[in-house]
């Protein structure tokens, strides 16, 4: 298991607010239904019942609302912090047991009415936000029993509610059922808007689990599958299995290929290099298109399995799989000899036109041990597999994007991935398949890394290696394995980010006081709007610059000299002699005392302007709009006294407010108000020790010239174009475009467009409101660079940064041998 999201708190604390709400209003509203029902009513009974549900629930609404809320926020802390110890059984005697009251037992079950009302209702938004809270835990699933706002948790908190309200059992029971409907109808728009939440705060969902089953008898061995569109996200993964003539034709259509013969149609066969032709796949009885289509024995499956077993133990041995070397003849003489069942030949070095393509970054050993694998397979479909798991790992093999050093460790997979989609053709349709999510993972990171030789590439690789040794001598038929290696894969990551954090500690110390800086300003700006509200003879850019500008001046010298600072004090009051410096001034008294305040006004504007370095240029324009409103002052009509006695109390209320403490702003969910923030307030001592990117430093009007070469100058074929290959083969998430700036995550490589170049960046540290991100390239003397999540965004915009992956791994490999194998089809 992983470690939680550092965002679960904020996120949970948002959720329940809204569950709050939800509830809420629910009530009150079922006070009003309960009189319609009342007069709607069959019998007096009934009557009566409605009528004291109604006067009891109105009467202690608020007492209701109190004990949800304490109700709720108790259950989902226990969710959250479960108690990990436990009283051994020996420490506990007989007078500690005690029976179960009928109280205790009346809970329970309406508590448990309660949650499968909401349940029924609200079943796919739960599904949906399942994945989400999978992810916030850290458990790498979406389990429907560790949901902290599950509805089993709002039952309960509901009964408890119900039970404060009334002591009378009629009563509860109207109540609860009408509650429950009322509710479970409000509760779907409530757990949208929850998951809406979590993907504006940049939360990733956890993928689709697939679960090994133990094959049933006289059952094929392969799962379904889908057409190319890809896996219906709500097919069980131990669904009985389909017909293999199914499956054949789903792969046929996938990856543009002839169904074998005796499995549907006849043509052509496997075109691709390596490939056999249709006529060559056997049948497995005389003559029986029957029989090649009947499901493999249980001891086909164990032979199958104990080839691949023996394959995968002898290939993993040092140097094997270098693709200089071929086959080293110690291993071949090994594997040549392995088996009691296999002729000399057919384990040995690779066959002419068999042995991989040039270029291969390791021996595709699929191809190298076509024929043993051919023989120890059950049938046609196999045969199909068996060729198309090759295909795919001469492109996985000969992907420029992939380090040679975790193209071999990938390598070592080769068989056990086989095992895996012969196990299960949804290998190839779903993105969420265990063994693909742990292969892509692999690549997704090592791209991040320049040098394997040493530092934290040289430790990932070892991880990685041991890994992949675990896996090949575990039981790799079980999904479970593979979710465990990704979970250790993750939790590398997170330990890396923390390293990486403090190697950067004065950059990241300093980046995390400015976006504390602009919470407070944030939530300080929010109590002048308040205030703001209220007066409404100031010209409209003299609110956003209190707003906006004056706000962060105020914090800046909170922060640097102390809230009793004499500066301090007189930024707090610039905000009063400013709205009243271009009000009319209708007496010579008046005009007097403005002339002798205005040149102490200018400079302390100019005095909290200096201390967050606001430009140059955008101080002359406030200042060519204010120097006219001040002339224009001294003629207008003045104030009435009822005007001014008015203006005056809302100016004391503006008087009064003071910079909150920093502990008394609670860190929020990511805001784009901060993301977007323009006014961070940097000196240049300050943006020289970050690395800041500046807006002066790119040249926005300048055309990015996106070559692509340039950008992969070692691959034959890019994987930007991927269009027209279907659906399934669309990223999961954004590469490109103002939407990646919200799905960048720690630890993932990116190419970023800066002083006139491309350059392959990997981002280091993320603040936790997403304000400001700290990115490194180089290899042996490695530079930071950080920019705001405002720049981020519009370098995003403007096509200057982009995903180093433009498609995971084996996404990129499905395609290119759907392209290879479609051309080659039409070819023939």
């Amino acid at each position: 298991m992983s470690l939680p999201d550092p965002r679960l708190h904020t996120a949970m604390q948002s959720a329940v607010q809204k569950i709050l709400s939800t509830v809420s209003t629910a009530s009150s509203r079922l006070v009003d239904a309960l009189g319609m029902l009342a007069l709607s009513a069959t019998s007096n009974a009934q009557r009566q019942s409605y009528m004291s549900a109604q006067f009891d629930l109105h009467r202690k609404l608020p007492v209701f609302n109190t004990t949800f809320a304490t109700v709720l926020n108790e259950k989902v802390a226990q969710e959250l912090h479960p108690r990990t110890g436990s009283r051994p059984l020996a420490a506990t005697d007989w007078a500690s047991l005690s029976l179960v009251g009928d109280s205790e037992v009346e809970e329970q079950v309406t508590a448990h009415r309660l949650g499968l009302e909401i349940e029924h209702e609200c079943e796919w938004e739960l599904r949906e936000l399942d994945a989400y809270i999978g992810s916030l835990l850290g458990i790498g699933r979406a389990d429907p029993e560790r949901n902290p706002i599950r509805p089993e948790i709002l039952g309960k908190a509901l009964f408890r509610a119900i039970e404060a309200v009334t002591t009378d059992t009629a009563v509860r029971k109207t109540l609860s059922s009408e509650l429950g409907r009322s509710l479970a109808k409000a509760m779907r728009p409530c757990y949208s808007a929850i998951v809406s939440d979590f993907v504006a705060q940049g939360i990733q969902p956890v993928g689709l689990t697939v679960r090994a089953a133990p094959p049933a008898p006289a059952a094929s061995v392969h799962g379904p599958l889908t057409a190319p569109g890809g896996l219906h996200p709500r097919a069980p993964a131990s669904a009985p299995a389909a017909d293999p003539n199914h499956a054949a034709q789903a792969l046929s259509a996938m990856f543009g290929i002839s169904v074998p013969a005796g499995l549907g149609s006849s043509g052509p066969g496997l075109l691709s290099g390596g490939f056999a032709p249709t006529s060559s796949f056997p049948n497995t009885g005389p003559g029986s298109a029957a029989a090649v289509a009947a499901p493999p024995t249980t001891a086909s499956d164990a032979h199958m399995l104990e080839v691949i077993r023996r394959l995968a133990f002898l290939a993993s041995s040092p140097g094997t799989l270098d693709a200089g070397s071929g086959w080293s003849s110690s291993a071949s003489q090994a594997l040549a000899g392995a088996g009691t069942n296999s002729s000399p030949g057919a384990l040995g070095a690779p066959a002419s036109g068999n042995g991989g393509l040039s270029g291969l970054m390791a021996v595709n050993l699929i191809r190298a041990h076509r024929e043993e694998l051919i023989r120890a397979s059950s049938g046609a479909l196999d045969h199909m597999v068996i060729d198309i798991v090759a295909s795919l790992f001469d492109q996985i093999l000969s992907d420029s994007k992939v380090p040679p050093q975790m193209a071999r460790q990938i390598a070592r997979l080769q068989l056990p991935v086989l095992r895996a989609a012969l196990k299960d053709v949804q290998f190839f349709s779903s993105r969420s398949h265990p063994v693909r999510r742990f292969v892509n993972r692999m690549a997704s990171i090592a791209c991040a890394f320049e040098d394997f030789d040493e530092g934290p590439g040289k430790r990932f690789l070892e991880l990685v290696r041991e890994l992949v040794q675990q896996v090949v001598d575990g039981d790799f038929d079980q999904m479970s394995l593979y979710e465990s290696k990704l979970r250790a894969l993750e939790n590398f990551v997170q330990e890396q980010t923390r390293d990486e954090a403090q190697a950067h500690a004065e950059a990241v110390e300093l980046l995390a006081q400015k976006e504390t800086q602009l919470r407070v300003q944030a939530r300080h700006a929010e109590q002048m709007q308040a205030v703001l509200q209220s007066v409404t003879l100031a010209p409209e850019f003299v609110r956003r610059f209190l707003l906006d500008t004056w706000t962060h001046a105020q914090v800046e010298a909170t922060w640097r000299h102390g809230a009793d600072s004499e500066i301090a004090r007189r930024l707090r009051g610039v905000p009063r002699q400013l709205i009243l410096s271009v009000l009319p001034k209708g007496t010579p008294a008046e005009r007097k005392q403005f002339i002798l305040a205005l040149p102490g006004l200018m400079k302390t504007l100019n005095e909290g302007l200096a201390l967050i370095h606001w430009p140059e240029e955008r101080k002359k324009a406030f200042f060519g709009e204010l120097l006219p409103c001040h002339a224009q002052s001294l003629k207008g009509q003045p104030l009435t006294d009822f005007e001014y006695r008015q203006l005056d109390t809302h100016l004391q209320a503006l008087d009064r407010l003071v910079v909150p403490a920093a502990e008394d702003v609670p860190l929020a969910p990511p805001s784009a108000t901060l993301a977007e923030q323009a006014d961070t307030g940097f000196s240049a001592e300050e943006a020289a020790q970050v690395g800041l990117v500046e807006d002066a430093a790119i040249n926005w009007d300048g055309n990015v010239d996106i070559d692509l070469e340039q950008l992969d100058s070692s691959s034959g074929e890019l994987d930007i174009n991927l269009d027209g290959l279907g659906p399934e083969m669309a990223p999961e998430t954004p590469t490109r475009g103002a939407q990646l700036a919200q799905y960048v995550q720690a630890g993932v490589a990116y190419q970023m467009h800066v002083e006139g170049e491309w350059r392959k960046v990997r981002l280091n540290w993320v603040s936790p409101g997403r304000t400001f991100f700290i990115f490194s390239y180089g290899k042996k003397h490695q530079s930071i660079v950080s920019m705001t999540g405002r720049m981020l965004t519009k370098l995003c915009e403007t096509g200057r940064f982009r995903a180093f992956e433009q498609a995971y791994l084996i996404e990129r490999a499905v395609a290119r041998t759907r392209k290879q194998l479609a051309a080659l089809t039409s070819k023939a």
